[in-house]
């Protein structure tokens, strides 16, 4: 072997082996699998939008980790793949690549725009399944399914048709949330910001000329869809004027002075304007009231007839021209700066607004099963704390906004009669006739659905529900029935709303159970200082140029060392090198026992004999149980934890260096740490494979890889030997700490002495001692050894005899030291005793002397100590 590990002359060529061998695939490790244990866990699929960022490298990470773990745990194991279409995301990618060529998609048409998407999707899906597999990943790549895919598209109208048919989606006049950009959004698909926003205050005359009323408003642009003028019931400033009629600013149409308690009378002038066509709360109060429905502008946010002289602006443009005018006409008395919270589309950051729109809607009743049975613990969270975020969104749950204004994404299955207005739905592509007049004009909706809605049933649909024969290569008859429900769901907290709720809602109403018995919710990856990644800030992270410059294995231990639950993830260069410091310590220790041996067996093909090698294999019991603990609770920060730990300091740190004393025992260490190649390989699945098949003395090509071999478990502990070990230990540490005090840390020395408090094999001890702790001979006796430096821990005391020892040099220096602690301390407290230099010193002068006289006063005390012990 040579000196350094170099991962990037394995990683792609180990990866291709394990691929072709099928070892990825549910049958990849059936010659370990046991009769009814099954695994499942669904990739959350990347949108086809570009490329991975260190978020799916954090998720892809854990998922792999719990995947190859159950893999070699026996367990017949599905980790699906696919990618997501990303309606509205990845339809503004290629929008935007158009407007760049100087084109639009309206100007390409439909089916030519379509075409470009996916063409742009065979791109991006590509890079992402490349950078997938340059992370070491192991899904069952031969079932990669795509959310538009045949099957799945069937699989879509299945679930749309039903639900349609039971009267849980219906169509319908309603306020959405919608961007003029991309169109109708649900409620998740919207981010409020706090934005410095101004009031104001606008007078309303009254129509028979006997004054005005004042209104204070944020959005000046929509008064022109002003039906009603709004006071509290209460309000005694204002009950004169409730009936009377003000005429809008500008325009001749006049409204009514109303009454609702929705008005808060101590928020701006107590009256409040009523849009009922472009605000949430106004909607509700014009059903209350039975006022006219106004939009002032269209779709695209442009103002239409309504608002005269503006028609044709764009809503936010018009803002401060329609400002200046009603200022130079003086219907604008005062402009107030206000902050407030406006609603932004989470894709193309624009300004969303409140807005009538005939959209289709799955009613929250679909949700009130998976509600009930995931309160009633059918389904965990980890942290179990993100319960209680589902719970105070589901209990809030409306109906979900289901249409998309969009051309990318799965067509809406409606279909509508020109003849005699007869609306159906169905799961033919291309219905020839009305099945009501039989009239052949007819056409499709031209709407698509939210991408969520496919997404929804991706714990179920790749398992081959409602696919209608399609994509059968993809999914086995049997696969509902052994990985429905899924056994486990990871992903980012961020889309528990988008995503998993929706899960949750559908797979429990099409498949009568709840898709998942864990879900497990990760953090954020910050950067080292803990700031957000963004593109702005240039400290976004390109996991593939991670994994270039680190390995893969690097980058995966990282991020699951640094994966506690609950808790952001601070990334930066120092843990991608105590990590890199890692992968070197498990090749070193590999280099040592080959250098001694030149192969090993397994743990199950030898027996361990040796006190050494009991001792170490007892220690791995111990890692090997923590490991599958806390992988099997999803703490797999824990479980790398466990791992560093017992690699670096128990086999290599103590282990290698116990073996130097007892070489008999290094056959059974190389099997004792082929063993604990395997607990590692679920994390670093590269170096682990390569390093067990050199000390096997075999290759990959020629033998099975570590993947498919069964993971560690029932090894045999022993209690009697670990406590004996645990003594040895110490007697090598107070000998060591017994030496710093004569400056011989590093040297040899000839004699020690032991009185222990236990009883130990001193025969079995002795030679493990005088290695580690470099003494030419230790001896253990019953009674305290005068003349002696002493050294007493919990166990034992340790005396090295003085007589043994050349103090001269030793008492020197520490009188030497001595001296000069004494000349600073005196010339410290000489200062603060000045009354002089105190009185006329800064105060933060006089500290730093304080601080500095009560430090070298303790060093004097510790020099004076070690002196008289010497002497």
């Amino acid at each position: 072997m040579s000196d350094k590990y170099e991962p990037s002359k394995i990683e792609d060529s180990f990866y291709k082996i394990w691929e072709e061998r099928g070892y990825f695939e549910i049958d990849g490790n059936k010659a370990i699998q046991e009769p009814n244990k099954s695994f499942a866990i669904m990739m959350p699929p990347p949108n086809v939008t570009g490329s991975l960022h260190i978020g799916h490298a954090l998720t892809f990470t854990l998922q792999d980790i719990i995947t190859r773990y159950k893999r070699m745990d026996g367990f017949k194991t599905l980790w699906q793949p696919g990618t997501d279409h990303a309606g509205i995301a990845t339809q503004n990618v290629v929008e935007k690549q158009l407007l760049a060529e100087g084109s639009t998609k309206e100007e390409l048409g439909r089916e030519a725009f379509l075409e470009k998407v996916w063409k742009w999707k065979e791109f991006s899906g590509g890079t992402i399944v490349h950078q997938m597999r340059k992370l070491g990943v192991s899904p069952a790549w031969s079932r990669e399914r795509f959310t538009m895919d045949e099957g799945l598209k069937e699989a879509v109208k299945e679930a749309f048709v039903k639900l349609y048919d039971d009267g849980m989606i219906v169509q319908n006049n309603y306020m959405v949330n919608w961007c003029t950009h991309d169109g109708a959004l649900s409620d998740i698909e919207v981010e409020h910001e706090e934005v410095n926003g101004k009031f104001y205050h606008m007078n309303y005359h009254f129509a028979d000329n006997s004054g005005f009323v004042t209104v204070a408003t944020t959005r000046p642009e929509t008064y022109f869809g002003d039906t009603a003028i709004m006071v509290h019931p209460e309000d005694v400033r204002y009950k004169d004027l409730v009936g009377k009629e003000v005429v809008l600013p500008l325009t001749n149409r006049k409204i009514k002075i109303i009454t609702d308690s929705h008005v808060d009378m101590e928020f701006g002038t107590g009256v409040v304007k009523v849009t009922p066509a472009h605000d949430t709360n106004d909607y509700e109060v014009g059903k209350r009231h039975n006022l006219e429905f106004i939009k002032c502008f269209d779709e695209k946010g442009i103002l239409n007839d309504y608002c005269g002289e503006f028609s044709g602006i764009e809503r936010l443009e018009a803002r401060p021209i329609i400002v200046k005018k009603l200022q130079d006409e003086g219907f604008i008395v005062k402009i107030e700066e206000h902050n407030h919270q406006v609603g932004h589309c989470y894709r193309c950051k624009n300004i969303v607004e409140p807005y009538i729109s005939k959209q289709w809607f799955v009613s929250k009743e679909v949700a009130k099963k998976s509600i009930e049975k995931t309160y009633a613990g059918e389904a965990k969270f980890h942290p179990p704390h993100w319960l209680n975020s589902y719970r105070a969104w589901m209990d809030e749950l409306r109906d979900w906004c289901i249409s998309r204004q969009l051309w990318w994404g799965h067509r809406i299955p409606v279909f509508y009669c020109d003849e005699c207005n007869h609306q159906w739905a169905t799961k033919e592509d291309e219905p020839t006739e009305c099945p009501k007049c039989k009239s052949s004009k007819i056409k499709q909706d031209p709407d698509v659905l939210d991408t969520w809605f496919s997404s929804a049933l991706w714990a179920f649909s790749p398992l081959g529900w409602g696919n209608a024969g399609q994509m059968k290569d993809t999914f086995n008859d049997n696969d509902l029935k052994d990985f429905y429900p899924n056994s486990l769901l990871i992903t980012g907290f961020d889309i528990m709303f988008f995503w998993v709720a929706r899960m949750m809602m559908m797979g429990e109403h099409f498949m009568g159970q709840l898709p998942f018995k864990d879900i497990y919710m990760h953090a954020l990856v910050r950067d080292e200082f803990g700031a957000k990644m963004s593109k702005s800030k240039g400290n976004v992270i390109d996991p593939l140029d991670m994994v270039n410059e680190h390995s893969a294995d690097i980058i995966r231990f990282t991020l699951a060392y640094l994966a506690v639950q609950g808790r952001d993830i601070k990334l930066g260069a120092k843990n991608l090198e105590q990590f890199r410091n890692f992968t070197n310590k498990l090749y070193n220790a590999s280099n040592f026992l080959s250098l001694n041996v030149p192969t090993f067996e397994d743990l199950k093909d030898i027996e361990i004999k040796t006190p050494l090698g009991l001792y170490m294999q007892s220690r791995l019991s111990s890692a090997v149980d923590e490991v599958r603990n806390t992988l099997e609770s999803y703490k797999f920060n824990e479980a790398a934890s466990t791992l560093y730990r017992f690699v670096w300091t128990e086999f290599c740190d103590w282990g290698i260096e116990y073996s130097k004393a007892s070489k008999d025992s290094i056959v059974e260490l190389g099997a004792i740490f082929k063993e604990t190649l395997k607990m590692v390989s679920p994390f670093m699945p590269f170096i682990s494979d390569y390093l067990y098949h050199k000390l096997s003395g075999t290759t990959l090509e020629d033998g099975d890889s570590l993947m498919i071999l069964s993971f560690p478990k029932d090894i045999k502990k022993d209690e009697n030997i670990e406590s004996m070990f645990s003594i040895i230990e110490e007697a090598i540490t107070a000998i060591r700490r017994a030496k710093v005090i004569i400056d011989m840390g590093n040297s040899k020395i000839a004699k020690a002495y032991i009185k222990l408090d236990k009883n130990i094999d001193t025969v079995v001890a002795k030679p493990f001692i005088e290695k580690l702790a470099k003494v030419d001979s230790v001896e253990f006796v019953s009674a305290k050894v005068e003349n002696s430096i002493t050294d007493v821990s919990n166990n034992l005391e340790v005396y090295l005899p003085t007589s043994e020892i050349d103090m001269k040099p030793i008492i020197d220096k520490l009188t030497k030291q001595q001296e000069k602690a004494q000349k600073e301390f005196d010339k410290l407290n000489g200062m603060l005793s000045n009354e002089r230099f105190v009185a006329n010193a800064p105060a933060n002068v006089i500290e730093e002397n304080k601080k500095a006289l009560e430090e070298v006063k303790t060093r004097l005390e510790k020099i004076e100590a070690e002196l008289k012990s010497l002497s």
